[in-house]
């Protein structure tokens, strides 16, 4: 069983250009009450570690590329997140890291629910503990 949950977003662009279309609830599973992006990452600066308890998330690399670790405590699997018509779906209990950012790296996160501090898991020991129980 793969953790990789990809979905496809249509480029509906033309001669001029690219036109990407996100819809909550149609091409991303989920209600979106938060968005955010993460840009000009330091060479060689890995982020997240950490897993959510509750929280979905659709990531997005509209601008360049980055490598995702997915955990789910019994398997880990990469993904490149390198092309903006392909978004990773995150659900809970699940720990990612995100590494090998590009220089132009821009990465879209769309999240089920507004942030709460609560439902993150920031110790890999107690991610690996919720997940026995």
């Amino acid at each position: 069983m793969s953790i990789i949950n990809w979905v496809d977003l249509e480029n509906l662009g033309d001669e001029r250009g690219s036109l990407i279309s996100i819809e909550a609830e149609k091409n991303i599973p989920f209600k979106v009450k938060r968005i955010y992006y993460i840009s000009k990452t330091k060479e060689n600066i890995s982020r997240g570690f950490h897993a959510h308890k509750e929280l979905t998330q659709a990531a997005i690399c509209v601008n360049g590329k980055c490598r995702m670790l997915l955990d789910n405590g019994e398997k880990k699997q990469e993904a490149w997140l390198d092309s903006p018509n392909k978004a990773l779906i995150i659900g809970p209990m699940i720990w990612r890291e995100m590494y090998d950012f590009s220089d132009d790296c821009i990465l879209l996160v769309l999240a089920s629910e507004y942030y709460d501090e609560s439902d993150y898991i920031r110790n890999y020991k107690e991610f690996l503990e919720c997940i026995s129980q």
